[in-house]
């Protein structure tokens, strides 16, 4: 947790942003590493340096397919003055044995295939009669179809320089380079890389399992029908999909009714293929809010994992067993749970129900703590600041961080508010890539001012 304490307001306590994060990510340990093959291993971090063992490409090979010669034979050649040379053989990917090209010879070789003893360069075979006796070849027979092509001889049309289409062996990576350094976040390149050194495994720290659940007896699922005073189970389905996002394998689980005693089993019965949990709804005041009541003695816990606990015991900031619930100084989002349950301590964020409340709390504290589950040190979404391009100023409550959805111009470096300000409102989010922060002492925004910029995309 920082340094400077929550504010005091009454018999309140309110939590910064800043130290909201602090405070999480003050309890959070990066996952144990683990030795996975290497699909297994995509989007993993990781914890070892990589060398190269062997060189790659770890021989001279064509970067065509053509001719193998020696630029001699070739020298001066010209459609109305070929070189003629004796074709001695095939050369394909992957040959073990190659011939030898002398004086006057050539070999077919094929994209990719070693360059044969003896040869200095490569002539497309588009430079050539590809061995046919006419013109100039537009491609080369396959060795099946026409085996006497392997044979016989290649009118050459053009001169060739020495090592030309050649890729010389080690000109991508050398033995004992660098190929990854710790804490690289592998993607397809990088397995690609590791694969062509040779890796079949890697050690790296896990992709975090993060267990989502929302609660609320009004919930229902996408695809059942509707029933009076009931909505669809939306915060489920956008924050399991952001914590794959950020890097997480993520379980999502269906709603759970207003019951503490449910939810409190449910949790239990997650915890066993969680190394995160996260929580939407029942964190506020509400006579149904039942996260509080319910996280009072999930698993046993041993205390709270916040590194600095709520502190006092206003009417407001409850602790909860291993949980502790805050209020924070921040639209939206102002009420938030952290701790850790069960046995093993695992990190549990709650957040609020209203869906634009709980993606921005996801963004601003669940993708931190993801980011730094996996090793990674820059946890943050990155921030640009940008010129305010609205209509009329934006509002802001004085001593609250407000996060207003907009649409960035990276052109003009400018940014548009989208929809208002509203908690539930879904469709606005849908169609922002930026959240547009405005500080706790700024009550109103005047278009043309600048701002800070999260980028969501």
């Amino acid at each position: 947790m920082s340094s400077s304490a929550p504010q005091e307001t009454g018999r309140q306590r309110l939590w910064s942003v800043d130290e909201h994060l602090a405070d999480v990510l003050a309890a959070i340990r990066p996952l144990e590493p683990i030795e996975l093959q290497l699909l297994d291993a995509q989007g993993c971090v990781l914890v070892e340096d990589v060398t190269v063992p062997v060189a790659l490409p770890p021989f001279d090979n064509s970067s065509m397919d053509g001719y193998a010669v020696r630029v001699a034979d070739v020298q001066g050649a010209s459609e109305e003055f070929p070189a003629v040379l004796t074709v001695i053989g095939d050369v394909a990917a992957g040959s073990g044995e190659l011939p030898t090209v002398g004086p006057g010879q050539s070999a077919r070789i094929m994209t990719g295939a070693p360059l044969p003893p003896g040869a200095e360069a490569v002539v497309p075979v588009e430079w050539t009669d590809g061995g046919t006796g006419g013109g100039a070849a537009s491609g080369m027979t396959p060795a099946s179809a026409a085996p006497e092509g392997a044979a016989g001889e290649v009118r050459v049309h053009r001169a060739a320089e020495a090592r030309a289409h050649v890729r010389a062996r080690g000109s991508d990576v050398q033995a004992g380079d660098l190929a990854l350094a710790a804490g690289t976040v592998l993607g397809p390149p990088q397995i690609a890389l590791l694969a062509a050194i040779g890796r079949g495994t890697v050690r790296v720290r896990p992709r975090p399992r993060v267990v989502v659940l929302s609660t609320g007896s009004e919930l229902v699922q996408p695809g059942e029908p509707l029933a009076a005073g009931t909505i669809y189970d939306s915060n489920s389905f956008a924050l399991a999909a952001a914590a794959r996002d950020a890097g997480a394998i993520a379980y999502r689980v269906g709603a759970v009714s207003d019951d503490a005693d449910t939810l409190r089993a449910t949790i239990e019965d997650q915890l066993i293929r969680a190394d995160l949990l996260v929580t939407t709804g029942g964190v506020s005041v509400g006579a149904y809010d039942v996260v509080k009541e319910a996280l009072t003695s999930v698993g046993g816990s041993g205390g709270s994992g916040a590194s600095g606990g709520s502190g006092g015991s206003g009417e407001e900031d409850v602790q909860g067993g291993g949980v502790d619930f805050r209020k924070l100084a921040m639209q939206p989002g102002k009420p938030q749970g952290f701790g850790s349950i069960g046995p093993d301590h695992t990190p549990l964020l709650a957040l609020p129900g209203n869906p634009v409340s709980s993606y921005v709390s996801f963004e601003l504290f669940v993708r931190p703590a993801i980011r730094a589950l996996m090793g990674l040190t820059d946890v943050n979404r990155p921030s640009v600041r940008a010129e305010l391009k609205a209509d009329k100023a934006l509002g802001s409550p004085a001593g609250r961080r407000q996060f207003l959805r907009g649409k960035y111009d990276a052109g003009s470096g400018t940014v548009s508010p989208v929809g208002g300000s509203g908690s539930h409102l879904i469709a606005a989010l849908a169609h922002a890539d930026s959240l547009m922060v405005v500080p706790e002492d700024v009550t109103s925004v005047e278009p043309g001012a600048e701002l800070e910029v999260i980028l969501l995309g």
